[in-house]
């Protein structure tokens, strides 16, 4: 099931420097990737189409929009049923302070990342929100008190 792409040493600078500045120019990119801008240009688009490169986004500062809080919840559902599992992942997607969500193996069916403002509005989310959800058989939290290493940079 692996759709593993086959990547040649200028397609893997391509995608280096685009994970660290995705607003480089074509011809700036060109000249970091050592190849020509037509080629380059080209290599882009093919690493559009076969799924390399996905959209193109701005990373924002949670603390300047007052997300500074950033918790890690394990959730067990109540049920392993497709039907319970279904309407729980809807919920997940329909929630912003939601920014990940992982189904898991071991003791927690999924692992949310969520950011907040703070702890008050933690809690409500937690109380009031996420295990009032029919699916939500229990949930843990923990708090992240500072960030050591973020990167949304894969190693190619």
């Amino acid at each position: 099931m692996s759709k593993q792409i086959s990547l040649d040493p200028i397609d893997r600078r391509i995608v280096e420097q685009l994970q660290a500045d995705a607003a480089l120019s074509n011809a700036d990119l060109a000249e970091r990737v050592g190849s020509s801008p037509a080629s380059v240009w080209r290599r882009v688009r093919s690493l559009e189409a076969a799924g390399v490169l996905g959209p193109t986004v701005r990373l924002v500062d949670p603390e300047a929009v007052g997300r500074s809080v950033n918790v890690f919840c394990n959730v067990r559902v109540s049920s392993h049923a497709r039907e319970v599992r279904g309407p729980f992942e809807d919920f997940v997607r329909s929630r912003r302070e939601i920014v990940e969500c992982h189904s898991m193996s071991g003791e927690w069916d999924y692992l949310l990342r969520v950011v907040v403002a703070d702890v008050a509005d933690y809690e409500h989310f937690l109380m009031r929100v996420l295990l009032d959800h029919p699916a939500v058989g229990g949930a843990a939290s923990h708090f992240a008190l500072s960030q050591t290493k973020y990167t949304t940079a894969l190693p190619v």
